[in-house]
């Protein structure tokens, strides 16, 4: 008896101590792991068009409040609203713990934004895709395409030793009137050289080994509105 009685002591020991899980040997319960935030669907303004929703308040014209808005995301506390004015190149930042942000913008103008997800208790974030749009302006009947961006090769990037390179890069327009392309390229770091005008996308460059080389796109559209992107940068092995 004093035998079987000591064996389903043990037994029970046992299950007290797998009951037991992570917990430290003090009673702690193991730390709460916050789930990462996942990325906001942006919903308006859109991508590639014109926001004509803007808020005119008091006597200056040449702003207007827009409401920014996005899909809500999972495991998201608060939110981070990133907005580019394409002319000056200056950003802005908003936070909002709703799916909506308004915020006072110039009108007549390019600008990029995305919106990043945050939680408490976590650093991880998650970004949204960026979107471009024009905020209408006063009397404005044809918009200047968006600035040009680089495809090929990529910012910053060193590409292999060759006797040429295919500048490729994408634009867009809010108008769709996009009628040509014409390219500066040099190893200035803002070059002035002009290599040629296009109505495709792309354009082949020469190039040398061991040499950095920069390079910019005006854009143009059917009504003579141009924009110009920034300067590009590659090296060459």
């Amino acid at each position: 008896m004093k035998i079987a009685s000591k064996f389903y002591s043990v037994i029970i020991l046992f299950l007290l101590m797998a009951c037991g899980g992570e917990s430290s040997t003090d009673g702690t319960p193991p730390p709460l792991v916050v789930a990462a935030p996942s990325a906001a669907t942006l919903v308006f303004p859109a991508d590639n068009t014109e926001c004509n929703e803007g808020v005119i308040s008091g006597t200056d014209e040449t702003k207007s409040a827009v409401t920014f808005q996005w899909n809500e995301s999972e495991n998201t506390d608060s939110y981070e609203v990133n907005l580019r004015n394409i002319n000056t190149n200056t950003s802005t930042k908003s936070n909002s713990t709703t799916n909506d942000a308004t915020i006072t913008i110039e009108r007549g103008t390019p600008y990029e934004w995305f919106v990043v997800s945050k939680a408490n208790g976590t650093n991880e974030t998650a970004s949204s895709t960026k979107a471009k749009f024009y905020n209408q302006g006063p009397g404005i009947e044809n918009y200047a395409p968006f600035p040009a961006e680089a495809i090929n090769p990529a910012r910053g990037a060193t590409i292999a030793s060759a006797a040429s390179v295919n500048l490729q890069w994408t634009a867009s327009d809010i108008d769709d009137d996009i009628v040509g392309y014409t390219i500066f390229f040099g190893t200035e770091t803002n070059p002035t050289t002009e290599l040629g005008t296009t109505e495709e996308s792309n354009l082949d460059a020469p190039i040398t080994s061991g040499t950095t080389y920069y390079w910019l796109v005006i854009t143009t559209d059917s009504q003579s509105n141009s924009s110009t992107s920034e300067i590009f940068e590659f090296a060459v092995e």
